[in-house]
């Protein structure tokens, strides 16, 4: 008999940013960071004899958790990697919920007849993965083994195994990062689910899903807000762009110096010459919800992606999108082969600079001359550094 613990990468960027990340290949968070430190404190006194993983980023850096400590070699298996989501990988959530949403119900509600645009059925998923799950115990009979996964391939794999047919795939319980099943496989085939999806290694401080709604079967009225992009209607969005620079300039510099809007209004017309996504605006279904500056020729030297603007509107403050809008500029930049967003934030920005500390932006030097002090705040988004 083989015991068998699968379990779930890290927080990762599309957990954080609500993007679609099915084999888009994603970095794990700062608090995915934590979390692996939990698993590793879980799994200290438990004897494991290997461990795989997918060859996905943010499963191979989770299962640091148990090979580092351990001394075993890392096995990776593209067999075990996410449901493949198609034309649907990196985009918003938001966007799809938008454009797609009876396709967007069907997968929410684990329709067996719902199939990612030019990606994998949840049947194909489930059948992958639980035979890579299968082969690997069949190598190592009598051993204790860990299998690094991702949430829809582990809860369809759980499915298949327990039998559940495909009209009650729905009432499957979500799994937290790094969450951990527990099978134990015998010689003859049949395996026993001991645990599922067991994340008691996690308080509610690191938890993804204790700050998330949309697993929730009651949400008590709660709902997470999942935003969606367009590049800005110029001119006609210069209106919005300027009142947003104007309330942006009057919150952080409190009796400063005079809002001169000619230079902002300069820089976003340079930047959208040289890409429609230069000025981006965030929205929250048919409501505006913040608006992005990218700049994909400053600091391009440093292979650094520089944002000139990142802005949440004031009806949408305190509930926790601004880390949406870093996550589409991560998207912009990443393809172009950046791996540093920068940005400037004025040092007495308090909130700001909380803000960007949370979410990985260290400080790395400081402009002056300017009109106000401001600091250069840096974050790696590279796979190595």
């Amino acid at each position: 008999m083989t015991t068998v613990y699968l379990i779930r990468h890290a927080e990762a960027e599309g957990n954080l940013y609500r993007r679609i990340h099915g084999q888009y290949n994603s970095l794990v968070t700062e608090n995915g960071f934590l979390q692996i430190q939990a698993l590793t404190a879980r799994f200290q006194n438990i004897p494991v004899d290997a461990v795989y993983s997918s060859d996905l980023y943010r499963t191979m850096t989770t299962a640091r958790a148990i090979y580092t400590p351990k001394g075993l070699e890392l096995h990776t298996d593209p067999a075990l990697r996410e449901v493949n989501m198609g034309v649907w990988e990196d985009k918003p959530w938001g966007w799809i919920a938008r454009t797609e949403p009876e396709q967007m119900a069907q997968f929410n509600q684990a329709d067996p007849a719902w199939r990612a645009p030019d990606g994998e059925s949840l049947q194909e998923v489930g059948d992958r993965v639980e035979h890579a799950v299968r082969r690997i115990a069949r190598a190592h009979p009598g051993q204790t083994v860990a299998i690094f996964s991702h949430g829809t391939a582990i809860r369809q794999t759980i499915s298949n195994l327990k039998r559940v047919p495909p009209a009650d795939w729905h009432t499957q319980r979500h799994g937290d990062n790094t969450a951990v099943t527990k099978l134990l496989v015998h010689p003859n085939g049949d395996v026993q689910v001991v645990f599922e999806s067991d994340n008691s290694h996690l308080d509610d401080r690191i938890s993804t899903l204790a700050r998330q709604a949309w697993w929730r079967k009651e949400t008590s009225g709660i709902r997470d807000v999942n935003l969606w992009f367009r590049p800005a209607n110029w001119p006609v969005d210069q209106k919005l762009y300027l009142e947003s620079r104007c309330d942006a300039w009057h919150c952080t510099h409190v009796n400063g110096p005079e809002f001169l809007p000619d230079g902002f209004l300069q820089d976003a017309e340079q930047h959208l010459t040289r890409s429609p996504w230069g000025v981006t605006v965030a929205m929250a279904g048919e409501e505006f919800a913040g608006m992005l500056q990218l700049d994909t020729q400053r600091y391009a030297e440093d292979r650094a992606g520089y944002i000139p603007f990142c802005y949440i509107a004031p009806q949408r403050r305190r509930q926790g999108l601004g880390v949406q809008l870093i996550g589409q500029a991560v998207s912009f930049f990443r393809p172009m082969g950046r791996d540093k967003l920068r940005l400037r934030c004025a040092p007495y920005n308090e909130r700001a600079q909380r803000f960007y500390a949370k979410y990985g932006f260290r400080k790395i030097g400081q402009e002056s001359g300017g009109r106000v002090p401001l600091d250069i705040l840096e974050k790696y988004i590279g796979y190595e550094r």
